[in-house]
């Protein structure tokens, strides 16, 4: 690898680990002011939080979609991977690689990010146990939702919309789901440690992380028969711009 190459893949790998981590600080962040406001019901307390979250990841989207895609999540980028690995249009393996490790590792940071704007210890184990076929089963519906919308956009040559549009989907999911929407195994790990209205107990975030990563199957299964034309194309297009000026789409450049 080149030193231009690993400076591409630092590039994006960080702007993973940093979308990702303020993603996870929003969602905990969140939680936590909800809990503090409303502290006698729940509901407006998801109200408040499934708001935020929303509107952070639009927002996020947007600042980071150019760098990286902002995938932000395991399953994105592996379904990506996937999608492209016959006509090398996806993620390469390395970058695959980086943006999970990213991923995971910003998600933790996001955690002790929050609890040390609230003034709480920088990790607490959570205790809030989620758990149970429903919840398990709401996962890969949030989760595979998602990786359809993002299939969807890319195949209407709609990705301009992503932000408006994945936020739309994970803020609607926070109320339509059973185990409100993680859909994510970077955040579902980083929820690990915060004991707050965001947590999960390690014990049960293994099987939102199965699930969730049961939906990409699921998902890559119905994007090839309702998208069959679209197969192998990648699944996240952005543009950068070269130093001489000319534009190109880094999803076809990612393997050199």
């Amino acid at each position: 690898m080149t030193s231009d190459s690993r400076r591409v893949v630092l590039r994006r790998a960080s702007a993973e680990l940093v979308g990702t981590g303020l993603l996870v600080a929003a969602v905990v962040g969140s939680g936590i002011t909800a809990a503090r406001l409303s502290p006698d019901d729940v509901g407006l307390q998801l109200l408040e939080n499934s708001i935020a979250t929303a509107f952070a990841l639009g927002a996020l989207s947007l600042i980071f979609g150019p760098v990286s895609g902002a995938h932000f999540s395991p399953v994105v980028s592996i379904a990506d991977w996937w999608q492209g690995r016959r006509t090398r249009t996806g993620l390469s393996s390395r970058y695959l690689g980086a943006y999970a490790v990213a991923q995971i590792l910003g998600a933790i940071g996001g955690t002790v990010l929050a609890h040390l704007m609230y003034g709480l210890p920088a990790v607490s184990v959570s205790t809030r146990v989620r758990g149970g076929g429903g919840m398990w089963l709401a996962e890969v519906v949030a989760t595979a939702g998602l990786l359809l919308l993002i299939a969807a956009l890319a195949h209407a040559r709609r990705t301009v919309l992503a932000p408006v549009a994945v936020a739309a989907w994970i803020g609607g999911a926070y109320w339509f789901t059973a185990s409100t929407s993680f859909a994510n195994p970077a955040v579902t790990i980083g929820r690990m440690f915060t004991d707050t209205f965001a947590g999960i107990a390690p014990a049960s975030a293994a099987g939102f992380i199965v699930a969730q990563l049961a939906a990409i199957v699921i998902a890559l299964a119905a994007i090839t028969w309702w998208y069959p034309e679209a197969r192998g194309q990648g699944g996240v297009t952005v543009e950068e711009t070269r130093a001489d000026g000319a534009r190109y789409l880094p999803t076809r450049d990612r393997r050199r």
